[in-house]
């Protein structure tokens, strides 16, 4: 995950406990994790919601969009695209230790046709014209090395991810930490995407928000919902079907 400050990036470092390997920034505050068993399945509860972009895509064509990822984290959602998925995928990461770790201990393949990963700022790249219009599902999760709050959470920043997007593109959000307001991040999107546009997650045990965006608003009837769940479950290691229970329209919260 990434930082403003680029001259006081913290250190990387790893723990592992029983079969799960968590990434630390220099506290104990776990910034991802990965199954050592099974290193391209997404460990966390929150990181698998934020694959909620494919309820809105044909399954089908999957392969042929691009993910990318604001924050590199464990690595856990850019394995997933890229091995599990099989799509293009570019992440964009601050810090080149959570780079190197990420390729030492969480099996981050190296960087290929389909696969980049970039060391820079996020904020500008979203506000850059490189990637603008390019993008099918954008995954934002970016806190400092105390998981306090989002790093980049204005609505400038967000309207700067909504020109990322395809049209028919997603953006999921991590919202989470004790300085963070959902309530004032979501007002922030919604300004950006409006707010018909936004889906959201109640909150995991442990605390963590994903909403969801889309550039262009669409609201599928429940039974296509599930329908696309059970066919995203049947071939992904996802629990999709599950994520209805717990996953609607904003407006409907």
């Amino acid at each position: 995950m990434a930082t403003k400050k680029k001259l006081q990036l913290p250190e990387v470092n790893f723990s592992d406990y029983g079969d799960t390997r968590y990434l630390h920034l220099g506290t104990p505050w776990v910034q991802g994790s990965m199954n050592i068993d099974k290193p391209f399945d997404i460990d966390l509860e929150y990181v698998q919601r934020m694959m909620a972009w494919l309820l809105f895509v044909d399954i089908d064509k999957v392969g042929k969009l691009h993910a990318m990822q604001l924050g590199l984290g464990a690595a856990s959602l850019t394995k997933f695209s890229f091995k599990h998925l099989r799509m293009k995928t570019t992440a964009i990461e601050l810090n080149p230790q959570v780079v190197a770790a990420c390729r030492l201990w969480f099996k981050l393949p190296a960087d290929s046709a389909k696969l980049q990963v970039v060391l820079g700022d996020a904020a500008e790249v979203a506000k850059h014209d490189h990637w603008r219009g390019q993008i099918d599902a954008l995954q934002v999760d970016l806190y400092d090395h105390e998981a306090a709050s989002p790093v980049l959470d204005s609505a400038e920043f967000y309207a700067d991810c909504r020109s990322l997007l395809t049209d028919e593109g997603c953006m999921t959000v991590n919202l989470f930490g004790r300085s963070s307001s959902f309530a004032q991040s979501v007002e922030k999107m919604a300004k950006a995407f409006g707010e018909d546009a936004l889906w959201a997650f109640k909150p995991t045990r442990e605390g963590n928000t994903v909403v969801l965006a889309q550039r262009t608003p669409s609201h599928p009837k429940r039974a296509e919902l599930m329908a696309r769940a059970e066919a995203i479950q049947a071939r992904w290691p996802l629990p999709a079907t599950k994520w209805l229970r717990v996953f609607k329209p904003l407006q409907a919260l």
